[in-house]
């Protein structure tokens, strides 16, 4: 079993840790709660920009508050006075090391914009350097593709929202969501497997919510298996990306519940049409799907069980496809950047 897969197993434990050690995501829901910000900024890449790409949506839809992702650059190379103050500057990492991310959350902080940092190292210079310093409790990964990370990211997310909103029927659903982990990481997406194995591109698809998923279902796809897979909205593929469909084009749609979900149903149906190959990845209920996905106690949560079932059946493809998962070509664990 390669390392991806074991720590994409563990991500219900990393979970339950989370679920056990509220305290400071409480403490920064509570200030958020009384010193209310009128934006937020993401800073991160990657994974952890998929990450931060859920954040804003679970924010902006559940909270109201208007999220952007910075690129870094604007706060480093072109050190541009960013108007701040009493802010929200939420920054996701792994690693926690590297400058472009350390330099632009203290930029932020010194512009006086409230910093916070999720990080799965919490002795790191990314943590020194915010405010406040959320910890992933991972533990270690080894294999170069993180899984139980990114998993932790979203559910992290969700609980400083759900707190930040006071909503128990969130929280409740975020407490049973490590057995929902364990249900989705059983699905049987063998299917997926048998399409893609061959494959060269491709096009994954999601909206709202889902669409962190489809991004971080992409940037896997590419790092593990070698497939040039890109993300789209379903808003979006049917302007200049539709050109790319045409017979036996694959797409992988994440059509989880939540109110993008008849369209993404509606989108899938429509490219059949077309010749494309499809796979649906959707819950019980939708006939045509043709990869299971696993539900929560509350939808919002159900994209994080989405990528669940995706980690294992990535792990799988990169095998049948000759390929290590642990140790891609050309990349490195922690990836510094300036």
């Amino acid at each position: 079993m390669s390392n991806m897969l074991k720590e994409a197993l563990a991500a219900s434990a990393v979970v339950e840790a989370q679920c056990a050690d509220s305290e400071r995501v409480e403490a920064l829901a509570s200030e958020l709660a009384a010193k209310p910000c009128h934006v937020a900024l993401t800073v991160a890449r990657g994974s952890s920009d998929h990450a931060a790409s859920y954040f804003a949506s679970l924010a902006m839809s559940r909270i109201g508050v208007p999220v952007a992702s910075l690129p870094m650059s604007i706060a480093t190379l072109q050190a541009a006075p960013l108007r701040v103050a009493g802010e929200l500057a939420f920054a996701f990492s792994q690693s926690g090391r590297s400058p472009d991310l350390v330099d632009t959350m203290t930029a932020l902080r010194e512009a006086g914009a409230l910093t916070v940092s999720a990080v799965n190292a919490p002795t790191s210079p990314l943590a020194d350097a915010c405010e406040w310093q959320l910890p992933l409790l991972a533990g270690p990964e080894r294999s170069v593709a993180a899984t139980k990370s990114y998993i932790a990211m979203l559910s992290l997310s969700a609980q400083l929202v759900a707190y930040w909103q006071r909503d128990p029927v969130l929280l409740d659903a975020l407490r049973a969501l490590p057995d929902t982990l364990r249900n989705a990481a059983v699905r049987d997406w063998s299917p997926a497997v048998d399409a893609l194995r061959g494959v060269e591109r491709m096009i994954v698809i999601g909206r709202g919510l889902g669409l962190a998923i489809a991004q971080e279902a992409a940037l896997k796809l590419k790092e593990t298996s070698g497939i040039q897979a890109e993300a789209f909205s379903s808003a979006e593929v049917r302007h200049g990306p539709m050109e790319l469909i045409d017979r036996d084009y694959p797409l992988l749609v994440f059509a989880p519940r939540g109110p993008e979900q008849a369209g993404l149903i509606r989108l899938a149906a429509d490219m059949r049409t077309r010749g494309a190959r499809v796979l649906l990845a959707a819950p019980d209920d939708i006939h045509d799907a043709q990869l299971p996905l696993a539900t929560s106690r509350h939808a919002a949560l159900d994209p994080i069980a989405a990528i669940q079932t995706f980690y294992v059946m990535a792990a799988e493809l990169a095998a049948a496809r000759g390929r290590d998962p642990d140790a891609p070509r050309h990349l490195n664990k922690i990836t510094e950047t300036h």
